[in-house]
């Protein structure tokens, strides 16, 4: 990204909640906005642009058309109109930033930023989750499982969309970090990908520094490079307003330091937080905690 460039980002709201079954990840944007997000990035010199939420449905007005993958037609319109706001700041020159709602929203996210680049890129995936369900292989039938396998190109019968660009990623330009739980078909999937997989377990053997920067040298590449950090990823001690908690994740500084690393790769173009939930958060917490995180990701330094 041009040094012009550098210093302009645009905040998108993805308040979408149809990717799983627990009520509240679409307060999340809300919350990180509220918790001071766009103060916090004039502090660290951005010139910032706010383009307000991209509309999603209640789950109750809708009816579940396929059990294997639960509200998909809504979720992947949602996804269409979240990626011509991502293609959008990125053809205006502007780093977009993009809040959520579940995890879903990763799809339309990648397909924007795949649109501006006329080609797939990479993506750095800091979450508990691999993500990587298929409607097929998905023990829930919950969207927000799926996003990066989607983006990959698998099951394209399924997310076929005319406003989504896939395949959106490049196989061999995934990374994913902070990983502890998977599904048996994730497993099996990764056991043959050409993806880096860091575990908890290999964090904790070879710390966050080496694993993050072995995954950006993977994620490296032309087109794009993005980073996706479900909040889940790191410890429910530190980040308890997430929807889906596992425990034995990133701590506070683990998580600061993986994003401090990712600004000073000057690798990345574009950003996205994900499921915070407000209603099962403790005094606003997790979305504070995610203003940080960005700040950090976005070059905020302690000197």
């Amino acid at each position: 990204m041009s040094s012009e460039h550098a210093k302009a980002v645009s905040i998108i709201g993805a308040p979408l909640d149809l990717g799983q079954t627990r009520r509240g990840v679409d307060m999340g944007p809300s919350a990180i906005r509220y918790a001071g997000l766009e103060e916090r990035l004039a502090e660290i010199g951005y010139a910032v642009t706010e383009r307000g939420n991209v509309a999603a449905p209640e789950p109750e007005a809708l009816t579940v058309r396929d059990a294997r993958a639960r509200y998909l037609p809504e979720i992947l319109d949602a996804c269409a109109a979240l990626a011509a706001l991502v293609e959008g700041a990125v053809r205006e020159g502007a780093r977009p930033l993009v809040l959520g709602g579940d995890h879903a929203i990763a799809l339309g996210t990648l397909a924007g930023l795949a649109a501006a680049a006329g080609q797939p890129g990479g993506v750095i995936w800091i979450d508990a989750h691999g993500d990587l369900n298929t409607p097929e292989t998905s023990p829930s039938g919950n969207v927000h499982g799926m996003p990066l396998a989607a983006a990959l190109g698998r099951a394209p019968e399924w997310f076929r969309h005319d406003g989504l660009a896939l395949p959106a990623v490049t196989p061999s330009r995934v990374a994913l970090v902070g990983i502890r739980s998977l599904d048996p078909a994730e497993r099996a999937y990764l056991r043959d990908a050409d993806i880096r997989v860091f575990t908890m377990s290999d964090i904790d053997r070879i710390g966050i520094e080496r694993a993050v920067r072995e995954a950006l040298d993977h994620v490296a590449g032309p087109g794009f490079v993005h980073a996706s950090l479900d909040l889940d990823s790191l410890d429910p001690e530190v980040a308890p307003g997430v929807g889906t908690p596992v425990r034995g994740g990133l701590t506070y500084r683990e998580a600061h330091l993986a994003c401090e690393l990712i600004a000073e790769s000057e690798l990345l173009g574009s950003l996205e937080v994900v499921e915070a939930n407000p209603i099962l958060d403790r005094e606003n917490t997790t979305a504070l905690t995610a203003v940080e995180l960005v700040a950090s990701a976005l070059g905020k330094t302690i000197l």
